[in-house]
């Protein structure tokens, strides 16, 4: 079974610039500069020159470049090792590659339907050990200040003494 190509049908080349919200249906290419919002019937994908000051909407989304603004893709956000993404994702998968920057919050799978429910056992649990935890955590402090106090007025006993 053969993988299904992406047919580009608008290329944005590089050193040119779109300023305004741009939209378009099937994939897009960008090398150059979108100052506004993208709004892509299936996949965008940002050449390693391309920047976008603006949110994207799209199916796919494959970063090279630069995207100041939020993404929201309910597909896949692949972003390679060239990308530079300040601003939240909202995807069903993510890709990031090694040196790749991302700066934001990523929302994942957030379909509630399917979503299980947590059990509320195991929550009360946690939320059990890790109050345990902390009690011991303030009990060894506690302790190491007794003793560290102790120390102390035994050293300044002996001084007096000498």
């Amino acid at each position: 079974m053969r993988k299904k190509e992406t047919q580009i049908t608008t290329i944005i080349g590089m050193g040119a610039e779109c300023n305004g919200d741009f939209s378009a249906e099937g994939a897009i290419r960008i090398d150059g500069t979108i100052n506004g919002n993208v709004v892509v019937t299936d996949t965008v994908i940002v050449g390693a020159a391309g920047c976008i000051n603006g949110d994207i909407n799209a199916q796919k989304v494959i970063i090279g470049g630069e995207v100041y603004g939020n993404l929201n893709v309910p597909e896949k956000v692949e972003l390679t090792s060239t990308a530079r993404v300040i601003g939240d994702i909202t995807t069903g998968g993510l890709v990031i590659d090694e040196k790749a920057v991302f700066q934001g919050r990523c929302d994942m799978n957030q379909d509630t339907s399917k979503k299980p429910r947590p059990n509320n056992k195991a929550v009360k649990a946690m939320k059990k050990t890790a109050k345990a935890a902390v009690v011991e955590a303030l009990k060894e402090a506690e302790e190491a200040e007794a003793s560290a106090a102790v120390e102390e007025t035994t050293d300044s006993g002996e001084q007096s003494l000498g």
